[in-house]
């Protein structure tokens, strides 16, 4: 049974929250008409909730090429889009000889060299702005992605080393540890380049480890200022996943972590730098 004090605790929560939305956006929402290319399904990474990753044999092409990617992008130019969202899998070439030898034979020695290529394309060719998501990213790799994205993305998704210990979600998932992600998000700060970061809730975290991850978030923006979006997104069990039998939270309990999130990173600005 719920407790009296727990409900009220709750309604003063979202109530602070819902206070904190009017004083500033209100209840405008507000969105980015996007065109959304898959350049590769292909990942090194097996995370237990993802229905994104494919293995070759279910895959009939490797990668978008140029000519696909140009003509879904000037699809979504004629339904007025104006940014280009570049979703794929992490360095797949590290896992799979034929994304290494799809890379070879078009003339790119890794994923990120290609990403490159079509971002450039897209600037080059379409009215759309890319924003890329692919990943980890070393400090050269992010350099050069700055120069042809207006952002980047990468979710943080769990502070919890916990989750990749075995049985758990990110088990198969090298590029899923906390201290990696932070990292590339920290480099990415240091670079000044608008990121969009967020947690991936109910796959396993506690509730501490879901405050320590905003938290984490709230540091990297207070110290560099390039944290531009933080996406709360709620697992799902489905058929086709590991975890099709695992719990999922319930809409009181998204709202009451939307809640946390907007009390915690709406107070952030970043500190006076140099």
């Amino acid at each position: 049974m719920i407790s009296k004090a727990k409900t009220q605790d709750d309604s003063a929560l979202l109530a602070t929250a819902a206070q904190i939305r009017d004083q500033g956006k209100g209840r405008t929402i507000s969105f980015s008409p996007k065109v959304f290319l898959p350049l590769t399904r292909l990942c090194r990474d097996y995370c237990k909730y993802c229905l994104f990753r494919q293995s070759p044999k279910q895959l009939r092409n490797f990668f978008m090429n140029p000519d696909e990617v140009l003509a879904v992008a000037r699809e979504g130019e004629r339904y007025g889009c104006r940014e280009a969202l570049l979703v794929l899998g992490e360095k797949p070439e590290e896992s799979y000889l034929e994304a290494k030898r799809w890379l070879k034979d078009h003339g790119y020695e890794s994923t990120i060299e290609y990403l490159h290529s079509i971002c450039k394309m897209l600037l080059r060719e379409t009215s759309l702005y890319p924003h890329s998501n692919a990943g980890i990213l070393t400090r050269s790799e992010l350099k050069a992605l700055k120069d042809v994205n207006v952002s980047l993305g990468l979710m943080l998704e769990s502070s919890s080393p916990r989750l990749c210990e075995p049985g758990g979600p990110h088990e198969y998932a090298p590029s899923k540890k906390p201290e990696i992600r932070l990292q590339t998000l920290k480099q990415a700060g240091e670079l000044k380049i608008p990121m969009t970061t967020g947690l991936l809730i109910g796959i396993g975290e506690t509730s501490k480890e879901r405050q320590d991850a905003l938290h984490l978030i709230q540091n990297l923006h207070q110290q560099y200022g390039h944290i531009q979006e933080v996406i709360v997104q709620n697992f799902r069990a489905k058929k086709e996943i590991p975890m099709n039998s695992a719990s999922e939270l319930s809409l009181d309990k998204s709202l009451e972590i939307v809640a946390q999130a907007r009390i915690c990173l709406l107070y952030t600005s970043p500190s006076p730098r140099d």
